[in-house]
């Protein structure tokens, strides 16, 4: 049993439900206008000004009438035309129907409409061939929405789904929550920036890009604070700039081995629980707070950081940003078409790649090379593979979680 396997480490749900209880919502509300909306939390309740439609309309292209006229006749004369934006005018006499398209008001004296598939005109006689039901193919008012409804209710995210409905009720500004602001820098005087050139033992930062790609994702605004040498001078520094920001988010010089810099000033300045979580890859992560900023540290691995940003940090920022109806990504089982290699010990969240067979199953297989340095293992997966923390090794064929990339991870 390896070091990182060691009893006595948390489990990955125990630190998630620590960090939860902890954070409380912003309260910082301002309004601003449907166009800028996307991707922020409402702060109230939305409700409908208006009914939706705000009157009775056509779904069909066709002819309005009484249903009652076509009792004892299937002939009627046509009296006018109501299109979109342009009703008829007047009031359909008995006897009479009204040529009419898809989304056009229901004329007065009208409360059916007949698809023109089944109908024949000659001339302005129209037989209908059909006789339908009284209100078939009429969308009435407020049929989707009535007035005074709760559209959106408050925590609620604004994403595609919702601009159209908003819009279509004729809201132009909304109350919502200011975003979360997070800084973020990079650890270690092995790092160096893209675009220039390596020295002996460097490597370049790669954890910045995908930290600043996930944190916008996760609908924040950002501050990126670089790399940070191990010096602790620069690193006071930069703790102390980061406390403008409602969260810090740090990669490297949390796990065991590593420079004690940062150690020393988080011990100095706020109050960080170092957790050894049951969590591969990701065992080191630090939580706490610094100076009232909330404060993440991330494992220096690339993989690591990106998983525990994902699984740790993201609903922590959604709970930050008020978002009390964000569900977390979906979970189903699937049957491994590969060897999942795992020891008991961590849970351990494998890149996997999921498909739906022939036979329309769930199946998955691993993507190669598990290790927290191989960052390619996430550009190829398209969902972690969740091993149980006291699971073993699985063979194909046996069923395991597969946790489906959210929308954060394209």
């Amino acid at each position: 049993m390896g070091c990182c396997d060691a009893p006595g480490l948390m489990p990955v749900e125990k630190a998630l439900d620590k960090i939860l209880d902890q954070v409380k919502p912003l309260d910082t509300v301002k309004t601003v206008a449907l166009s800028d909306a996307m991707g922020m939390v409402l702060a109230e309740d939305i409700h409908s000004p208006i009914n939706v439609p705000p009157f009775a309309n056509s779904a069909m292209d066709g002819y309005a009438l009484r249903s009652a006229d076509l009792e004892h006749t299937d002939t009627l004369d046509m009296a006018g035309k109501s299109f979109a934006g342009v009703p008829f005018e007047g009031t359909c006499q008995a006897g009479q129907c009204i040529r009419i398209m898809t989304g056009a008001q229901m004329p007065d004296g009208t409360d059916t409409v007949i698809m023109q598939e089944e109908t024949e005109a000659d001339g302005n006689a129209i037989r209908f061939t059909t006789k339908a039901p009284h209100g078939d193919n009429v969308r009435p008012i407020g049929d989707d929405v009535a007035q005074g409804d709760v559209v959106v209710a408050k925590g609620n995210r604004i994403t595609a789904r919702e601009m159209p409905l908003l819009a279509s009720l004729g809201v132009a500004t909304l109350p919502v929550f200011a975003r979360p602001t997070v800084a973020f820098f990079s650890t270690g005087d092995e790092l160096r920036p893209v675009g220039e050139p390596l020295a002996a033992g460097q490597i370049y930062d790669s954890n910045r890009y995908g930290i600043r790609a996930l944190l916008e994702k996760f609908n924040c605004d950002v501050i990126d604070l670089g790399i940070i040498p191990d010096c602790p001078e620069k690193l006071r520094e930069a703790f102390t700039t980061a406390t403008q920001a409602d969260v810090l988010v740090t990669s490297g010089g949390v796990s065991v081995g590593e420079a004690d810099y940062t150690k020393d000033i988080l011990d100095e300045q706020g109050q960080i629980g170092f957790w050894k979580i049951a969590m591969k890859p990701g065992k080191p992560f630090a939580f706490g707070t610094i100076n009232n900023t909330w404060f993440c540290g991330l494992p220096g691995n690339p993989v690591s950081a990106m998983v525990t940003l994902y699984q740790l940090v993201q609903p922590m920022l959604a709970k930050l940003a008020g978002h009390s109806h964000y569900q977390p990504p979906t979970r189903l089982k699937a049957k491994a078409t590969s060897v999942f290699k795992k020891r008991p010990g961590r849970a351990d969240y494998q890149r996997g790649i999921y498909q739906i067979n022939a036979e329309g199953q769930l199946e998955v297989a691993t993507t190669g090379n598990q290790g927290s340095g191989a960052f390619s293992s996430m550009h190829q997966a398209n969902c972690f593979v969740v091993l149980e923390q006291e699971r073993g090794r699985v063979m194909p064929g046996e069923y395991v979680t597969v946790e489906l990339f959210n929308h954060t991870m394209y």
